[in-house]
């Protein structure tokens, strides 16, 4: 049962990836479009660049920071051999809250709801790290 922690972190991976692609995507699309030249990413991304090449760019911000406290919780239950079903579902509910959170994000981006889904799954990210920390002082 152990390996199957890697399931949602390699569901998380390809979220990430996907969103990237995704930013790849709009950015070519707006390059194609002369609504951006390579000078407005010198430094991050100009003023010039249409929102829809932004916000995948922001998404993808979002699935690179809290995150890494998910993919390092998930290789220390492994590595102490203390995956078990509760920490399966908590890691897929936290992957669940990612996917939605950037399905609200990059669809119809209601603030309100994008914030439940962030939220939720920081509830669940802290729930990984209080399991973590019990199972580590057994």
């Amino acid at each position: 049962m152990d390996k199957a922690i890697f399931l949602p972190v390699a569901a998380l991976v390809a979220l990430t990836f996907g969103v990237a692609l995704l930013l790849l995507r709009a950015r070519f699309r707006a390059a194609y479009r002369r609504q951006v030249t390579p000078g407005d990413f010198r430094y991050g991304e100009s003023e010039r660049v249409p929102a829809e090449a932004r916000l995948p760019s922001r998404n993808l911000v979002n699935l690179l920071e809290m995150p890494v406290l998910f993919y390092v919780a998930c290789v220390i239950f492994y590595a102490i051999g203390s995956v078990d079903g509760a920490a399966l579902a908590l890691a897929w509910a936290y992957v669940a809250s990612r996917g939605v959170h950037s399905l609200i994000h990059l669809t119809y981006n209601n603030v309100f709801h994008r914030l439940a889904a962030f939220a939720a799954g920081n509830v669940v990210l802290l729930a990984i790290w209080i399991r973590l920390v019990l199972a580590v002082m057994r």
